[in-house]
């Protein structure tokens, strides 16, 4: 028990010079990029490189925006696949565990059983009527939490079985780190998800307002920057942390402003079973119905305006962006942290002048969670489109149930008067 002790204190004494390096990503950048960018310094060279590729994947994502929001669901959970395929190669090579045995397929396995246990919840919650109608999937909905836990702990089992002597520590290493990278990327992207049935424009503010914040923050640092903001990111400056805070309110401001007036955006995404296709069709809540507003006394005299007329969820924009803008780039921070730890520039090498796709979406997690927490606690009310739903999978005598205790109580409440035959 001595020897176990003074083991483990020698493990917590180790330095961050203990990790083994990760061989450095290869350049990925086109050649014809390279031959028309030869003549540039190497800073203005990465500029060229990171504004292009920028403006190819944004043009991309409005390709992708005007496909729907079924391809928008199919982008997300290919960027899921993608980050944590990053995250877990460098576990891989930081550890030397290519040699586990069953490790990587197990790591893929558990991939898909938490995939199917989130993804089987958001089937049953919003495409209820839609599973109602096909009798091979009711067994499923019904014992889906079953069927998960039990998938999982098949996986479970089979880690337990692969342990191998002399490889213990090293096989928990990355039991551990697999579950982390899940509960980073899946539950994440889960939520990015569950904010778009809000409506996309839950989905598009919030995200666009991430990359304003990263593309902004980047040009006021590059040209101005000149006081550090933080030893985890030496590039990083306070000019291009103020400057990316103020443009990312006045762009999400605006951004709010042109997206509201159309229902495409501002309706539930919702699923119609008579149709087989996802639909935005409703009547826009107040949220997205233009309001008089007065305007605060002290702005009166510099605006010279007394009233301003604006839509409820250009209110509601400013705490999105100014979320994206000062606590979103520390999904950043931690990602460089990340990083330095493992002694690697970039978590791959997908997209030239930017890193991996983990590289671009480090901040977009975190934003995620705080959407979603924040329509749960101040946005989202009771649903009765979904409440309806729930009530048509029920039996028929329980619907029945349910219709009487509705018409006692409406009757006590004077709704209704007590003549009223059911």
């Amino acid at each position: 028990e001595v020897d176990l002790e003074e083991r483990l204190h020698e493990l917590d004494l180790r330095s961050d010079s203990d990790i083994p390096d990760v061989p450095p990503p290869t350049d990925s950048t086109p050649e014809i990029l390279k031959r028309a960018l030869s003549g540039l310094s190497a800073r203005w060279k990465n500029w060229w490189i990171r504004g292009i590729l920028s403006l190819a994947m944004i043009s991309g994502f409005f390709l992708i925006i005007y496909l729907g929001s079924f391809m928008l669901m199919l982008l997300v959970l290919s960027i899921q696949v993608k980050c944590y395929h990053e995250i877990i190669t460098i576990g891989y090579r930081v550890y030397h565990s290519y040699d586990l045995p069953w490790f990587r397929s197990l790591s893929w396995y558990f991939l898909l059983c938490v995939n199917y246990f989130f993804y089987g919840e958001t089937v049953a919650d919003y495409f209820a009527t839609f599973v109602q109608r096909r009798e091979q999937l009711q067994f499923l909905i019904r014992y889906h939490r079953f069927i998960s836990f039990a998938l999982y702990l098949t996986g479970f089992c089979m880690f337990v079985l692969s342990l191998v002597k002399k490889h213990y520590r090293l096989q928990f290493y990355m039991f551990a780190w697999t579950h982390v990278t899940l509960l980073i990327t899946v539950t994440q992207s889960h939520l990015v998800i569950q904010n778009l049935f809000e409506g996309m424009i839950w989905f598009l503010v919030p995200i666009s307002s991430v990359i304003c914040n990263d593309i902004t923050a980047y040009i006021f640092g590059f040209f101005f920057g000149r006081t550090p903001l933080i030893k985890l990111s030496p590039k990083k400056t306070w000019e291009g942390f103020i400057g990316g805070f103020f443009s990312t309110v006045i762009f999400g401001f605006i951004f709010s402003y042109f997206l509201a007036q159309h229902q495409y955006f501002v309706c539930p995404v919702e699923y119609n079973s008579e149709t087989n296709r996802f639909v935005t069709e409703c009547e826009p809540s107040e949220l997205f119905q233009m309001k008089k507003y007065s305007v605060p006394p002290l702005l009166q005299a510099v605006l010279g305006w007394e009233t301003v007329n604006m839509y409820p969820f250009q209110m509601h924009s400013f705490a999105l962006s100014t979320f994206a803008s000062l606590i979103g780039p520390f999904g950043g921070f931690f990602a460089s942290g990340f990083k330095r730890a493992f002694k690697i520039k970039d978590f791959a090498d997908t997209i030239p002048g930017h890193g991996g796709i983990m590289d671009r979406f480090d901040c977009q997690y975190l934003m995620a969670t705080f959407v979603h927490v924040y329509i749960t606690s101040f946005i989202r009310g009771p649903n009765p489109s979904k409440l309806l739903k729930q009530l048509l999978i029920l039996q028929p005598e329980q619907q029945l149930s349910v219709y009487k205790t509705l018409k006692s109580h409406l009757v006590e409440k004077g709704i209704l008067q007590p003549s009223l035959r059911g």
